[in-house]
């Protein structure tokens, strides 16, 4: 059964074929598309996907084919795909297409996936959603693009002609947070908050305001936040200060090192944060973040190290799910004696967080099973199968026992 595991990215393929839902177009070129809607006066939806891009398979899988998705995109919208990327599987459609995806990436900036671009009906481009979501979520962000006040590509031309505009910055934020546009967000929130003073700024309203702006190391924002810890805390439920810097500085870090294809030494980097942040305690973060590491770089003993340290020290503070993530991802990828040992320690504890959970009992049985013990796993299989609900999909966890009693492999 798959699971989702934690990992460092969004590690963004995608069915081509829609049975009800979005309807998206075929047999179309760009001009044909764009005349198309210029004729019903509509606006153009693009889905920007590659083939190797997780939550463009989630979207084309799950959510274009509801027919909530569909009625709002079909009736306000025409429809295309693009595939920005090139595998030796493409049907002659793709094909024809590859000039005007390089065209997009480029003319439009298209750097993650998916990028969703949406065009008015004479073909401009008003508006861009960076990044997948559920249904109602998703339709509330492409509402945005119908209206020239929340629409992206409209409040970018109104902010850079008037950026210290209050009203404009406030959603100048907003569009550009639902565009990955990090930069212009931080820049936008960076005129609302110098708009506030230090008592206007660290009040309940304005923690959401605060932690987004502050996701740019050195900002206004997160030095706001360094320098303030106790007032950040006296207000923010969801994370304290230290926690929330000391994860952005590890984070941002570690993804540093891997693009630029270096070695990661997690004592070095917490040294040198120890340097620059000296009021910021890295140990716990940098902790957290190593058997992600590990995990993205396929080394799984060092994932079971790493992640063992981190549950001797802080395991009163990991969930269930973080436990059943790192033991299914052990259990998928490695066959070592000692690993597929701890991840099954590591899966029974989750047990014992959240008893008789039947996705974690379905994680224990499989490690159970890779790792000799197949009565058992058949027992815990069983019971995970019994435990389930109507919404679950059972049918996963029948093949997966079905395979366990005839000695088939249940991983790849």
């Amino acid at each position: 059964m798959k699971k989702l595991i934690l990992m460092l990215f969004l590690i963004p393929t995608l069915l081509f074929a829609q049975s009800e839902g979005v309807k998206f177009e075929h047999g179309l070129n760009w001009n044909q598309i764009k005349e198309k809607a210029a004729k019903e006066n509509k606006f153009i939806f693009v889905d920007c996907f590659t083939t190797w891009c997780g939550p463009c398979k989630y979207m084309a899988s799950t959510i274009f084919p509801q027919a909530k998705v569909g009625d709002f995109f079909n009736a306000k919208f025409i429809n295309a795909k693009i595939q920005m990327d090139k595998t030796k599987d493409d049907s002659e459609e793709i094909k024809s297409w590859y000039a005007e995806a390089d065209r997009f990436a480029k003319d439009y900036t298209v750097r993650a996936y998916p990028t969703f671009l949406i065009f008015d009906s004479k073909g401009n481009l008003v508006h861009r959603i960076v990044g997948g979501g559920e249904a109602d979520a998703f339709i509330a962000k492409a509402q945005k693009a119908l209206d020239p006040n929340t629409q992206y590509e409209t409040l970018l031309a109104k902010f850079n002609a008037d950026p210290k505009n209050i009203t404009i910055a406030k959603a100048m934020a907003a569009a550009a947070k639902d565009a990955y546009d990090k930069e212009t967000q931080a820049k936008a929130e960076g005129v609302v908050l110098a708009s506030l003073s230090t008592d206007q700024i660290f009040t309940k309203d304005n923690v959401e305001l605060l932690l987004s702006s502050a996701s740019i190391k050195d900002s206004k924002a997160f030095n706001l936040i360094k320098d303030n810890p106790a007032k950040f805390d006296a207000i923010s439920e969801k994370i304290k200060a230290n926690d929330f810097l000391a994860k952005l500085l590890i984070g941002e870090a570690v993804n540093t090192k891997i693009q630029a294809k270096e070695a990661v030494d997690f004592a070095a980097i917490e040294k040198e944060l120890a340097q620059k942040y000296p009021t910021v305690n890295t140990e716990k973060a940098s902790l957290e973040m190593q058997p992600r590491y590990f995990s993205y770089t396929k080394n799984y003993p060092g994932l079971r190290d790493s992640f063992n340290k981190y549950i001797a020290k802080y395991g009163s503070t990991i969930t269930a799910m973080e436990l059943n993530n790192m033991a299914w991802s052990i259990f998928e990828n490695c066959d070592d004696p000692a690993c597929l040992k701890a991840a099954s320690e590591w899966s029974k504890l989750s047990l014992e967080k959240e008893k008789d959970t039947p996705m974690y009992l379905d994680t224990f049985a499989n490690l159970l099973y890779r790792l000799g013990d197949k009565d058992q796993a058949i027992k815990t299989q069983e019971k995970a199968i019994s435990l389930l609900t109507a919404n679950d999909k059972k049918e996963d966890y029948v093949a997966t026992l079905q395979k366990m009693k005839k000695g088939e492999k249940t991983w790849e």
